[in-house]
């Protein structure tokens, strides 16, 4: 199971700079101004074949003129709560400050592991400050340089040493479907849940893995057998005074993590907002199979063909560019169509595993890329020669091999992948291309 990272400290010690270089992205504001993350960032790292998520949070703060020092100080502990470890971030220019203090009071009392991350070492004589940070009693610190990356890959090391080598026995079966149903608060998920679980007997299995992670609802009737994901949502729940939204975001990354295709329920009462989107995110970064589900759907006065079909085109404008999922309007409540949802999860998680012959491929690939072969660079021309799908990826995965990859920009990456989606089904499933030299 992939574990929840999560970055805390104070405003302005760096921590958005180091969730920006940990994920080698952009998506964290970086700014001197102190309070500029409120919105919460997430992202995944792999660092030596070890995957986790990692969650940015916004500095924590107290008597400030900020009015949304309590809505960010709430979200710092909540995520706290939920995080398996805790990068604490301190500034190694200014050493321990009285907000250092009090933050390291609260990480003392959780009692979870954490690694004290002294940030901005190459700055002057920053690091002769760094001793100061023994005080914070939480171990050993480590230096670093979140603006240049000296001292990350150290940090990478010790957060992933400790953490579990993925297990092929591990909580359920592997050839068994694993589906997570997630989403906003009150989309209609624990409806949709209860519908298929609601009866003692139709459990067959409870299959609990740590207090941490997801547990397993075996499920088999009328046809079906698969694994309901659910996370450990009961658990010190009530010790978090917790801001739901953001609390169903840090619930999701786990259930989305333990599954094969997410079910992604959207209130149409309320239409498609951030929370979404973030959602969505997270099952394209984690390369999960997805279902959207429009909920509640007997609420809309239009329920006309004309009115799904804007529905769906404003849900497939939002979440480009991956538009190829399949979209399925229901009610919990009546139950419409909520054997539907099974079903089309079913054949997502069968697209997933679809394995297409290297010649039936090349026979194929080849043609379309002839009749539109790749666009010349500086006067070098692209050859495709040969394609293959790999068969070990969690995802479909191709390789087409030819004379010069480098050349081969996403445009074109683009076109080979709606190529194939055209001609086999892998509908609701990510794809991935690769190039390589040959």
């Amino acid at each position: 199971m992939s574990k929840l990272i999560a970055i805390v400290g104070r405003p302005n010690v760096g921590k958005s700079t180091l969730f920006n270089r940990l994920t080698q992205s952009r998506k964290a504001i970086v700014d001197n101004t102190a309070g500029t993350t409120r919105d919460r960032q997430y992202g995944k790292v792999d660092w030596n074949g070890q995957e986790f998520s990692i969650v940015d949070t916004g500095g924590w703060v107290v008597n400030s003129d900020d009015v949304f020092e309590e809505e960010i100080n709430k979200q710092v502990e909540i995520a706290i709560e939920e995080a398996d470890v805790i990068l604490f971030v301190v500034d190694s220019t200014t050493g321990v400050t009285d907000l250092d203090d009090k933050v390291a009071q609260i990480l003392r009392r959780s009692k979870k592991p954490v690694i004290v991350v002294a940030n901005k070492e190459d700055v002057g004589d920053a690091r002769f400050n760094v001793a100061e940070f023994y005080s914070l009693g939480l171990g050993d610190p480590i230096e670093v340089s979140s603006a240049n990356g000296s001292g990350t890959g150290e940090l990478l090391d010790e957060i992933v040493k400790d953490m579990p080598q993925k297990d092929d026995d591990d909580n359920a079966e592997e050839d068994v479907a694993k589906f997570a149903i997630v989403g906003r608060p009150n989309a209609g998920k624990s409806s949709l849940i209860n519908a298929f679980i609601g009866e003692e007997r139709h459990i067959v299995t409870d299959i609990a893995g740590t207090t941490r992670d997801s547990i397993y609802h075996r499920y088999n009737k009328f046809g079906f057998d698969f694994y309901l994901v659910d996370t450990a949502g009961i658990r010190k729940k009530q010790k978090v005074n917790e801001d739901i939204e953001y609390y169903s975001v840090i619930r999701s990354i786990r259930a989305i993590e333990a599954s094969d295709v997410c079910i992604l329920m959207i209130d149409a009462t309320r239409g498609i907002e951030g929370q979404d989107a973030n959602i969505f995110g997270l099952i394209q970064r984690n390369k999960k199979g997805l279902v959207v589900c429009i909920n509640k759907w007997d609420l809309i006065e239009d329920k006309s063909l004309e009115a799904q079909k804007r529905y769906e085109a404003a849900i497939r404008d939002r979440f480009a560019p991956f538009t190829d999922f399949p979209i399925i309007f229901t009610s919990t409540l009546t139950k419409q169509r909520i054997f539907k949802v099974l079903e089309t999860a079913i054949d997502v998680y069968n697209n997933r595993r679809r394995i297409i012959p290297t010649s039936q491929l090349n026979t194929y690939m080849l043609e379309q890329i002839q009749i539109t072969p790749p666009p010349s660079n500086k006067g070098k021309f692209v050859k495709i020669k040969y394609v293959t799908m790999l068969k070990d990826s969690v995802i479909p995965t191709f390789v087409f091999f030819c004379n010069l990859p480098q050349w081969v920009k996403e445009p074109y990456r683009r076109f080979l992948e709606n190529k194939i989606r055209e001609h086999w089904d892998f509908h609701g499933t990510p794809i991935q291309i690769f190039m390589r030299e040959k």
